[in-house]
């Protein structure tokens, strides 16, 4: 299929920028900890750059360039980056920083997030997909979600708040018998340390998140990020003003919604009358 292909050149691209780094950086006299310094980075961002594991953003190629004396070399080398279709560079790069955040924060009024899926709930999202996906591809789907889970068991796990419509408890995507799995685990969910769970209830006269669904990062470096999802792709948002748009809408949410007690409470009545 075209689409596996385009992320295997993708990856290579990633992988040859970063061994490109590398050898200036070497040839410059620099070790990743002195480079990283220098470019107000931490040494995980340079070697995971290096590595082929994070892309090479065009702000810190031009600033790198300047650093190294390379002549633009690595600049244009982002610049002619191949695009994915599917998958874009800036959502492999969100998933990235997810696994490694500090703090996560997710408003959704469509599906339950992600990180909270059972593997059935998540088997019966990409079944309601269109067009359809091949049960290949479909299964791929499943496990890569499912793998990200993992986050939540870290040895040192992020800290993560949740705010989820109400409307998206009441709908029974794959029967029955998955919606109550799916609820047992956000009622499980709901006691886990660090982890806030809070549900927007019905009959709001307010609400500060009409444009959709998002989702805040916090990366080891402080850095933060902003996440979108729409109809037919994605966007990764860094820019400072921007994300503290998003950060003051979540800010609202939390205070409109139903705080953590009463959603545990809901949660327990929904399973009770079910």
């Amino acid at each position: 299929m075209p689409q596996p292909k385009k992320r295997t050149k993708n990856a290579s691209a990633m992988k040859m920028v970063g061994q490109l780094l590398a050898n200036y950086r070497r040839a410059a006299g620099y070790t990743q900890r002195s480079l990283a310094r220098l470019v107000c980075a931490e040494e995980e961002t340079v070697a995971s750059i290096e590595q082929g594991r994070r892309a090479l953003k065009s702000d810190l190629a031009e600033q790198l360039d300047e650093l190294l004396d390379t002549k633009g070399a690595l600049a244009v080398a982002v610049k002619h980056m191949p695009e994915m279709d599917k998958y874009p560079l800036w959502a492999e790069e969100f998933i990235d920083r997810e696994q490694e955040a500090v703090a996560i924060s997710s408003f959704e009024n469509q599906v339950i997030p992600g990180l909270l899926q059972t593997e059935g709930y998540a088997r019966a999202v990409f079944d309601s997909r269109v067009p359809s996906l091949g049960p290949d591809e479909k299964g791929v789907r499943v496990a890569g979600r499912l793998k990200r889970q993992g986050i939540l068991q870290r040895k040192v796990p992020p800290t993560v708040s949740f705010v989820i419509a109400q409307a998206v408890l009441m709908d029974r995507i794959g029967g029955e018998g998955i919606w109550r799995e799916q609820a047992q685990r956000l009622r499980e969910a709901a006691d886990l340390p660090g982890l806030s769970l809070q549900i927007m209830p019905f009959g709001r006269q307010t609400h500060a998140a009409l444009d959709g669904p998002f989702v805040l990062l916090e990366t080891p470096d402080n850095e933060h990020l902003g996440y979108m999802e729409t109809q037919r792709g994605s966007m990764l948002v860094s820019d400072g003003n921007e994300v503290s748009i998003l950060a003051r809408k979540y800010a609202m949410l939390r205070t409109q919604a139903l705080n953590a007690e009463d959603s545990r409470d809901l949660l327990t009545h929904l399973l009770g009358e079910a």
